[in-house]
């Protein structure tokens, strides 16, 4: 216990510098996780593609954790998006001292978002803060509805559940209803986007989560550099129904 204790507390140290980084250049930092094959990746490149069409202004990139190989990396830079790829070998997550080590080798992100593609894997990336605003957990329609039950630490760390391939829920036993009721068991702040990145249903939804969050980080920019407010894509504030 005390060597798990002191692991995790030279982890929140490097979370909480990267936290304060982020903070200041009012980045958004999104720590992507699920169990391998969700969909992850193919989410991440729609992701850019559609903020690309959306927001050509603004700052992206990836943070891609994997065992081994560089391919999803080389998938998200295809989108032209800066990305960088963390192999773990044999680990079953990413660190944050790995992340402030692939912050280096990434372009500043003012006012801009950085995805963290995790390790496939629904326990260990649940106890390690990475400096992230926001764990959203990525649940597909082609696994079991009780997941959040099996692996609660996950979903109790995570403030967004993303229920993915909804294309195809009619030719597979998945139940959404029972899937958020377990999620929000175990959650009940936990917010839902059901979608399918293959027909771009409930695309939107996401898209309006992220302007939401970015909107949030780049008023705390504003806030500790003397109320100065950093400029926000025009679809944030159309995601609230402003002007």
């Amino acid at each position: 216990m005390q060597v798990e204790r002191d692991l995790l507390a030279k982890n929140d140290g490097f979370a909480a510098a990267n936290r304060r980084r982020f903070g200041a250049a009012g980045t958004l930092a999104l720590n992507l996780v699920s169990s391998p094959g969700s969909g992850k990746t193919t989410l991440l490149v729609r992701t850019l593609q559609a903020l690309r069409a959306r927001a050509p202004q603004w700052p992206v990139a990836v943070v891609e954790g994997d065992q081994q190989t560089s391919l999803d990396a080389d998938r998200i830079r295809a989108t032209g998006a800066p990305a960088v790829q963390i192999n773990t070998g044999k680990g079953c997550h990413l660190d944050a001292h790995q992340v402030a080590h692939a912050l280096e080798a990434l372009p500043p992100l003012p006012s801009g978002v950085l995805f963290i593609e995790n390790v496939g894997n629904l326990v260990c990336p649940a106890a390690f803060d990475l400096g992230e605003a926001a764990k959203v957990v990525v649940l597909s329609c082609t696994e079991g509805a009780d997941k959040p039950l099996k692996y609660p630490g996950m979903f109790r760390a995570s403030r967004l559940l993303l229920v993915t391939k909804a294309d195809l829920l009619p030719y597979v036993p998945f139940s959404v209803d029972e899937a958020l009721a377990h999620a929000r068991r175990i959650n009940p702040a936990l917010e839902a986007i059901v979608l399918s990145t293959t027909s771009g249903a409930g695309f939107d939804h996401w898209l309006d989560w992220i302007a939401r969050e970015l909107e949030s980080a780049a008023a705390s920019r504003g806030a500790g550099h003397g109320g100065r407010a950093s400029r926000v894509p025009a679809f944030v504030h159309e995601a609230r129904g402003e002007s």
